[in-house]
């Protein structure tokens, strides 16, 4: 009987092909009617927890490629630590809540806006985020990620608004929470404020001006036929001009040049010189920053007049070291516009158009007063110098539209009260990788407060009141608990629908004055406060959770959203951050390393993905990638993915079909009475299975994907399955070699099968129930295996390793051999070896060579022998293939003068014979 034939007999009904794409739906039915995450939970109850708060993906749309990688390393994570023995708990989230969905109700047609209430409108806001909710509920589960998807948090969730309000409150009570006036990023496009986690940089062409500011008076510092140089681009803001900035440590220099007398810095006069296309310039005199304090410029073409103030933020990186100072429309500007009591001018209105604070400019979008405004300043004399720059320009991240520094009154959380706090949580925290713990901390030391409301009506409403005879803010501890109790049964939507007294407790005046009637804020909380309340709102309301989280994993973009938000929420409400530690990755890219666009078709859509090959091979890929960092995937490297699943796969496969007669209670053989390679073998798979638990311990899934796969593909079927075939198909099925053998394999089948089930969760619940023996039903439910280091024996795996280098070389020979047409197959092969003194004394402490080498034959000469010139030579060892002596044995086909010995059995060799005779084969 030939090995083929043997071993389609072996197999079990565990198919060589997965077939996935139909496969994993019906292990997914079966994992539903079991509540197979219910049983989890179940088994680990009492053990130590392990929390993974997850990020909710917003309510919008197919989940994309980028979801199902953070999702599947989520997923990973929470199996594993599962299998370590953890109770890890997985409740899957979602945000509900912002412009986007305003504007697909907005533009769907179906509604028109301005024809039904606002709680109406948010009706249909709600059905909409719920709809997408069950699409992208649906799309994970097909991913295999394991949750509690029957009780998930949703940020429109009554009772999630109701903790979300006494977080704001909380912060409210410790001062942390103000109405100002300040200049905010403002987008046009959606005519509301937004925070710094709401800005994306893209690339812009603006003007870029020279601008002079004739002096006034010049308070005898500068002569009064001067003009101060100032370069911008942003000329719309020119309006809105109140001032100039000058550093008070830089020189100054008055220059004559045409006739005319400027002001410019001196460390960028050249600079200046060269943008305005100076030749002949004459330096009149110098003078210090600080010395032209409080002189008067008159504005270019207002009647009024822009004062000279001094300020730290003035630098020499661009521009004239005289800085266009508008108050309104930056926060340098507002900031030392406080400072010399400017006030604020800002003349553009919520949809970027000038208002009557602007003469000759109202009703103009302030992108085309650009235009304009220099078209007067070309006219008037003032203008230097134009010309265009292309730069980082901030845009909405929703709408992709430019935005704009506006000052507006709006609702900030006053972060400088609690900065310090914050970057001291941000040293306790664990930070994988690395450098997110620099990234964090530089962005809290640098952020200015956060404006936390906005003018839309999707949201949940900042729960402020306003006496209507003073406009004093009513909001303390009672009143923030009221309208949470309220929100707690019927949702923020009472906020739009009851009347103010409604939302009041019993007799609530106003402190200022001592009125009874009040009006409601209209804004609504940032979206980012939403999500930055969820572990509030959701780790210490459910009994199987626990604050703070173990981990938050997102991606690096939550760095100055999600990670930021909860941070300061954290911090701000509760002395602490929410999270013991931080996992960011990078961002998915097309094969060629492009950033993928539906405009260039380069989209990975995970939905086809598992209809086409199965969700395993998805979760594969992301094993395999160092995600981490940016990282690819493409239709190519998918199919790469495929044929190292194959390779798994069928691994797992013939290790099935080798102990279809294995009784792992009864015919396990003891290590000690193993031979050196079982002992060998099982020394690799602890190593293995070492390796793999750090990697996950480390979060290290590409390495976790290394080992297995080389373990597969190296260290079993290229060595320790190809060497014991024989043993396997021919030994007596009760041979203490054979079992011996089994009970390798057997551990591991169950190791491997273990190891891969946080990644391929298909594959190895599938594997699992045909192991022999094994409990419980689901490997799911089973620990991970344990490494027995006592097994760990460097100088012999040396020796084999040494070992190991030999075969190799003595295969090449081989190869090369059936290319000469010499052999077919190796068994038809007997193998001469010359080694020199280590060499063979290393050999020679192998037994049965032949076995090793899978050869008929092998014979070692003596150290010096002569050595035949058709021998390959190689380091210490010289290797001679020649033909096997004897007939081929037809059970086990090697050839050997044996074979025929035996009358009774003529094709046979001696050692198959006496197997037959006593009818145990393994197999006949």
């Amino acid at each position: 009987m030939d090995y083929g034939k043997t071993l389609n007999l072996l197999q079990t009904e565990f198919p060589m092909r997965g077939n996935l794409p139909q496969a994993e739906p019906k292990l997914q039915q079966h994992w539903d009617e079991i509540d197979i995450y219910a049983k989890v939970q179940e088994s680990r109850k009492g053990k130590p927890k392990f929390i993974l708060h997850d990020g909710p993906p917003y309510a919008n749309g197919d989940i994309h490629i980028g979801h199902a990688l953070n999702k599947v390393l989520k997923d990973i994570i929470v199996r594993f630590k599962t299998m370590q023995g953890y109770d890890a708990p997985y409740v899957p989230g979602w945000d509900t809540h912002g412009l986007p969905i305003e504007q697909a109700i907005a533009n769907s047609g179906k509604v028109d806006r301005k024809k039904m209430s606002v709680h109406e409108f948010r009706k249909y806001c709600e059905e909409y985020a719920l709809q997408w909710v069950e699409k992208q509920k649906s799309q994970f589960k097909r991913l295999a990620i394991r949750g509690d998807w029957n009780h998930p948090y949703i940020t429109l969730q009554p009772k999630y608004e109701a903790q979300q309000i006494r977080v704001f409150g909380a912060m409210v009570n410790k001062g942390y929470i103000y109405k100002g006036l300040k200049p905010v990023y403002w987008s046009p496009s959606s005519e509301s404020a937004l925070a710094e986690a709401e800005i994306e940089y893209k690339d812009k062409t603006s003007s870029s001006i020279y601008v002079a500011f004739p002096v006034k008076d010049g308070k005898g510092k500068l002569p009064d036929d001067a003009s101060i140089i100032i370069w911008t681009t942003t000329p719309w803001t020119l309006p809105a001009n109140l001032g100039i900035s000058v550093h008070p440590e830089f020189d100054y220099a008055v220059v004559q040049t045409d006739g005319r007398k400027y002001v410019v810095a001196q460390g960028l006069l050249d600079s200046v010189k060269n943008e305005i296309g100076w030749t002949d310039v004459q330096v009149l005199s110098q003078v210090k920053g600080s010395e032209l304090e409080h002189i008067l410029c008159k504005h270019p073409f207002y009647d009024r007049t822009s004062l000279v103030m001094t300020g730290e933020h003035v630098t020499l990186d661009a521009g004239t070291g005289c800085v266009h100072t508008a108050p309104g429309h930056g926060e340098d500007d507002f900031a030392i516009g406080q400072k010399y009591e400017l006030g604020v001018l800002c003349p553009v209105d919520d949809q970027g158009h000038f208002t009557a604070e602007a003469p000759g400019f109202e009703g103009v979008f302030y992108e085309k007063g650009n235009k304009m405004i220099i078209d007067m300043l070309q006219e008037s004399g003032h203008l230097l110098q134009v010309s265009t720059i292309q730069h980082q320009y901030p845009h909405d991240w929703r709408t992709k539209k430019p935005v704009i520094y506006r000052a507006t009154e709006q609702w900030f959380a006053s972060v400088d009260k609690f900065r310090q706090e914050m970057l001291e949580e941000i040293k306790r925290i664990d930070w994988t990788p690395n450098w997110g713990e620099v990234r964090l901390h530089n962005m809290i030391a640098d952020r200015g407060d956060w404006c936390i409301s906005r003018q839309r009506v999707w949201g949940v409403p900042i729960p402020i009141v306003y006496c209507r005879s003073c406009n004093e803010p009513l909001v303390n501890n009672e009143t923030i608990e009221h309208v949470a109790q309220i929100f707690e049964k019927e949702g923020s939507n009472a906020w739009f629908q009851k009347d103010e007294s409604e939302l009041l407790p019993k007799n609530a005046i106003c402190a200022k004055c001592g009125h009874t009637h009040f009006r409601k804020e209209t804004d609504i909380m940032d979206v980012w406060f939403d999500s930055g309340s969820s572990h509030v709102a959701v780790l210490e309301t459910r009994d199987e959770l626990q604050w703070p989280a173990d981990l938050y994993l997102e991606g690096s973009d939550q760095y100055r959203g999600w990670f930021n938000s909860s941070l300061i929420t954290g911090v701000a409400a509760k002395g602490q951050a929410p999270y013991k530690g931080i996992l960011s990755h990078g961002f998915t890219l097309d094969g060629e390393g492009r950033k993928m666009s539906k405009s260039l078709g380069n989209t990975i859509d995970p939905n086809k993905v598992c209809d086409k090959l199965g969700a395993d091979i998805l979760r594969l890929w992301v094993s395999s990638v160092d995600y981490q960092q940016d990282h690819r995937i493409s239709d190519n490297i998918l199919t790469q993915t495929t044929e190292v699943y194959r390779k798994i796969r069928n691994t797992l496969r013939f290790l099935l079909g080798n102990l279809y007669d294995f009784n792992p209670a009864a015919d396990r053989v003891a290590y000690d009475s193993m031979d050196e390679l079982n002992r060998f073998a099982l020394v690799r798979l602890n190593r293995m299975t070492d390796r793999v638990l750090k990697a996950y311990d480390a979060y290290e899934f590409h390495v976790v994907y290394q080992a297995v796969h080389h373990y597969c593909a190296v260290e079993l079927s290229s060595f320790y399955l190809d060497i014991l075939k024989d043993r396997l198909y021919a030994d007596a099925a009760n041979d203490p070699a054979r079992k011996a053998a089994q009970t390798v394999l057997y551990d591991a089948l169950t190791a491997i099968t273990k190891l891969i089930a946080p990644v391929l969760p298909h594959t190895a619940d599938e594997v699992w129930k045909y192991i022999p023996g094994v409990e419980p039903d689901s490997v799911q439910l089973s620990e991970l295996p344990a490494v027995d280091s006592s097994l760990f024996n460097d100088q012999a795996e040396r020796k084999w390793e040494q070992f190991i280098d030999v075969r190799d070389e003595v295969l090449k020979a081989l190869e090369q051999a059936r290319k000469d047409k010499m052999i077919g197959n190796s068994l038809g092969a007997a193998v001469h070896l010359y080694p020199d003194a280590e060499t063979a004394e290393l050999l020679q402490s192998f037994p049965a060579l032949d076995q090793l080498f899978i050869v008929s034959a092998v014979q070692i000469h003596a150290p010096g022998a002569a050595v035949p010139a058709e021998a390959s030579q190689h380091k210490g060892i010289a290797i001679q293939v020649a033909i096997a002596e004897g007939e081929k044995c037809e059970r086990c086909w090697i050839v050997t003068p044996e074979v025929g010995h035996d009358h009774e059995h003529p094709t046979l060799c001696k050692r198959c014979a006496g197997v037959i005779k006593l009818g145990t084969a393994a197999t006949s």
